[in-house]
């Protein structure tokens, strides 16, 4: 029965004016598991994809970000053009954790999540889209609190004014 090794890495690097970019990758690889018999193997092994995802990171958080990544006015009173930190929240076994670690910022709830997900469902969006543009994260999970009760109310007025209601 093969053996599976997962490595994680993440990290988030401060830029101007209070902004900050995150990036985070997740390696897996199938070992033959006679490799637990043999630890200094093993080892190697594990610092090497460790080693690995420690160069993609390197790499994706030292090159400039392109105008493209960028939301064209990052100002606060631009609704259309918001962007927040990107951020992991996921504990390796792919469920979201309470709060940002290092940070107090309670996450998104189940519920809201939920909510986000129907509501999306309902008119044909692509959430996960829609929250990339948005603020900068890939998943509904990954929002503060704040942000999912925000976008819940925008989309649900999306739905009140196209709709009629």
């Amino acid at each position: 029965m093969p053996l599976k090794l997962n490595v994680g890495l993440s990290r988030k690097v401060g830029e101007a004016n209070y902004g900050s970019r995150g990036a985070s990758v997740n390696l897996e690889l199938e070992l033959d598991s006679a490799i637990v018999g043999e630890p200094e193997r093993l080892q190697q092994q594990i610092d090497k994809m460790f080693g690995l995802a420690k160069q993609s990171i390197d790499a994706e958080l030292h090159s400039p970000a392109s105008a493209s990544d960028r939301p064209a006015n990052s100002g606060n009173g631009d609704r259309n053009h918001r962007h927040a930190p990107a951020r992991s929240n996921a504990n390796g076994n792919g469920h979201s954790q309470g709060s940002q670690r290092g940070n107090n910022t309670p996450l998104a709830t189940a519920a809201q999540v939920r909510a986000l997900r129907a509501i999306a469902n309902r008119q044909g969006l692509n959430l996960d889209g829609v929250i990339r543009d948005q603020y900068g994260v890939g998943d509904p999970t990954a929002l503060t609190i704040a942000q999912a009760s925000e976008l819940i109310d925008e989309l649900n007025g999306r739905t009140a004014t196209a709709g009629g209601r």
